[in-house]
């Protein structure tokens, strides 16, 4: 491959069926699913988890996979901090999440847990709803300091959902999923999911749902024990204050920050004092994406990664439009 320099990157979106997925992806984020995938859940759109590594989908680098490129360009596509803490792996894996019914009552290892069982990173993510059907729920913590004799008493008698946290869910909520926290995506949520690379998921209660075969599906009572956060969730769903043409931070921790832009003119963006990639989730509209040797459009659904050696950028608005911003640091 020959080393021309690096440009924003646009992917092809990996699909995932679910038997809680609905349509959501397709008639809200524009998402064109090939029809042989029914009850797609899922829209990876840029990983490096396992098989799933991201294939570019513009420009002269189309049709190789993030993988090889942090491999080629190291530092230059990610940052040299972020190169060399994770070698080619990227560090993070965003994802939509379409429910047309209740996820599974889920908990993930925090990074030694899961080091120790699986030689794997652990999962600390974060939410915003992009869509809520009126009444739908989010599942966050504890709704009270909780002993593990009461948790593993309420999975034994069906009642752990009397133990939990239940939000109703809006449009433009922002939840902070620390690991260990206990957690579910209800019914008729559309939401973008950030989270450390890691695809490892203790399912401790499935609401007695069968599967394509008849049978329940796994539960991970054992594993999940030792990787929960027993105490009362404070603060679960964080306070926004909106703000047109500049950013605002949604989240901010040792994996990520991520900030929300709505744009109605043209806005720079200067990300000399970080040393990381930087990715742009479209949310809403359509935005032109202007760097020094050229220009990218994206448009609602799609995501971009901006080269950590790009410091400069011009974001351009063709409608208003909403885009979530992230970077490592």
């Amino acid at each position: 491959m020959e080393n021309k320099g690096l440009y924003p990157l646009r992917f092809k979106p990996i699909f995932k069926p679910r038997i809680w997925g609905g349509n959501k992806l397709r008639q809200r984020l524009n998402k064109n699913i090939p029809k042989n995938i029914s009850n797609c859940g899922e829209s990876w759109e840029v990983s490096a988890v396992g098989d799933n590594i991201s294939v570019i989908a513009n420009g002269f680098l189309e049709g190789n996979n993030l993988e090889e490129l942090v491999e080629i360009y190291m530092g230059d596509l990610v940052g040299n901090s972020v190169y060399e803490k994770f070698g080619i792996e990227l560090p993070l894996l965003v994802k939509f999440i379409d429910a047309s019914d209740n996820l599974s009552i889920q908990v993930h290892p925090n990074d030694e847990l899961a080091r120790e069982r699986h030689h794997a990173y652990g999962k600390t993510e974060m939410w915003y709803v992009i869509d809520a059907d009126p009444g739908a729920k989010i599942i966050t913590g504890f709704n009270r300091d909780v002993t593990r004799e009461e948790y593993l008493e309420s999975l034994s008698t069906g009642k752990l959902t009397d133990l939990l946290n239940v939000e109703t869910a809006l449009a433009e909520d922002v939840y902070y999923i620390p690991a260990g926290r206990v957690h579910a995506i209800g019914r008729g949520v559309l939401l973008l999911e950030i989270q450390q690379t890691s695809d490892i998921t203790y399912r401790i209660y499935d609401w007695d749902r069968l599967d394509e075969t008849g049978k329940p599906r796994e539960l991970h009572t054992s594993l999940a024990l030792d990787a929960i956060d027993f105490s009362k969730v404070s603060n679960p769903k964080r306070n926004i204050t909106e703000s047109l043409n500049t950013p605002i931070e949604l989240a901010n921790c040792p994996y990520f920050t991520v900030n929300k832009l709505t744009l109605t003119q043209p806005l720079k963006r200067d990300y000399f004092m970080i040393d990381s990639f930087v990715l742009y989730i479209c949310l809403a509209g359509d935005v032109m994406v202007n760097y020094p040797n050229g220009k990218e459009k994206i448009a609602t659904g799609e995501t971009m990664l901006i080269p950590a050696e790009i410091k400069n950028i011009s974001l351009q608005p063709v409608s208003t439009c909403t885009i979530i911003e992230v970077f490592v640091g």
